[in-house]
């Protein structure tokens, strides 16, 4: 057996599909069948339960699963030992975002990255950013940007790039544009245009009107600032944004402060506490592009 075969079969278990197994590791579902199958052959011993329409492991596969991620996982190890005394950086990086991210400097950073080590292949996932948390802690993402509330999800070192607070956006004319400043039980008199469940923004307005024992009434979600924009200012409802998201859309909406929303929302890179040298290169040019050197 060999180390591909191995990585086909963790594929699979994960999966529980051959033809997402195959979509994971870049080859066909033929090549994947093909390979497994010399695994039984050479193992003695069927892996999976393909009888029903999902793919299930068998006893010997359910035993096999453990060691064959020891395995890799050993295998990658020794890539990382090597690569921290030659300082070579190679390999798969795998990026997740939030939907909708216009964060020009990440795209910045991925453009250094990949200028300065051709020999990574980059790939990049976009997610709402409670998946691309569950991602980077469960490996199938090495780091990503992601939204949330307050502070950056436990267990993964991070490097938070936005800090700030909600505000309320609104066009020309609405009855808000004139205010100062709102409190939220001003604000959630009126139907609201938003970010969906799982993205930052949302937690930090979830959790804002909770500890008031307020209900806001969810007129239409939009997992991009762009749309969540747009649809506020066609008069559908007011529009719940961060301060800076909220400046770039000035020329059709205007921003009123939420008096009383004190937990801010965070735009943070996330990634694992042990981590492959290719995370830490993309951080370091990740830095140099949002122009910090925060971190823990």
């Amino acid at each position: 057996m060999d180390l591909r075969q191995l990585e086909y079969f963790v594929a699979v278990a994960e999966e529980r599909n051959f033809t997402r197994a195959a979509e994971r590791v870049h080859i066909s579902q033929s090549g994947v069948s093909a390979q497994i199958r010399r695994l039984e052959h050479e193992l003695g011993a069927e892996l999976f339960d393909r009888s029903a329409r999902t793919v299930t492991l068998t006893a010997a596969g359910e035993a096999a699963l453990a060691h064959a991620r020891a395995a890799l996982a050993s295998a990658e190890a020794v890539g990382r030992a090597v690569d921290e005394v030659t300082g070579l950086v190679r390999g798969r990086l795998t990026v997740g975002m939030v939907a909708g991210c216009t964060i020009t400097p990440f795209f910045d950073a991925l453009a250094a990255f990949h200028t300065a080590h051709p020999g990574v292949e980059v790939l990049l996932r976009e997610d709402g950013s409670d998946r691309l948390a569950e991602g980077v802690r469960g490996g199938t993402l090495d780091l990503a940007l992601v939204g949330a509330a307050a502070a950056t999800p436990d267990g993964l070192d991070a490097l938070t790039i936005i800090s700030e607070r909600l505000v309320a956006a609104v066009p020309p004319g609405h009855p808000l544009a004139g205010r100062g400043h709102l409190t939220l039980a001003e604000l959630t008199a009126h139907p609201l245009v938003c970010m969906p469940p799982g993205t930052g923004l949302r937690a930090v307005l979830d959790q804002e009107c909770a500890a008031r024992d307020l209900h806001p009434a969810i007129a239409l979600e939009a997992g991009a600032s762009d749309a969540v924009a747009d649809l506020a200012a066609r008069g559908l409802g007011v529009a719940v944004l961060s301060a800076s998201m909220a400046e770039a859309y000035a020329d059709r909406l205007t921003a009123v402060p939420l008096a009383d929303a004190d937990v801010p929302a965070l735009l943070a890179l996330v990634w694992r506490p042990a981590h492959q040298p290719a995370v830490r290169a993309f951080l370091d040019h990740a830095r140099r592009a949002f122009g910090t050197t925060g971190g823990r």
